[in-house]
């Protein structure tokens, strides 16, 4: 099975951290960081923030060990992390995926 995992950070410099260690321990093969403008609630209050997205692919049975990483790397109290499992996909870029996610 496999998975993308979404979050969001404050900086881009935050974004390559976290994507670069995720890459090192090899719980994800692939990381897409892209700016956005994020409006939301925060303790009581609508917030407008400029904020840099990033999308993961991975395989399923990492997903809670990506996201224990991406909690102890990030420096928002509350980080957004969401996971969507694929329904299918190129087998190719399945395969390419479970190549570059095994550990050793």
């Amino acid at each position: 099975m496999f998975s993308m995992l979404y979050t969001t950070t404050g900086s881009e410099g935050e974004a390559e951290k976290i994507s670069n260690k995720l890459l090192e321990r090899r719980l994800v093969a692939c990381a897409n960081i892209f700016p956005i403008r994020s409006m939301y609630w925060w303790k009581g209050e609508i917030e407008k923030e400029q904020e840099f997205a990033i999308i993961f692919k991975t395989r399923t049975e990492l997903l809670e060990e990506a996201m224990a990483t991406i909690k102890d790397l990030h420096s928002y109290e509350v980080p957004c992390l969401m996971c969507y499992e694929y329904a299918q996909g190129d087998r190719d870029y399945l395969d390419w995926i479970s190549e570059e996610t095994k550990r050793n």
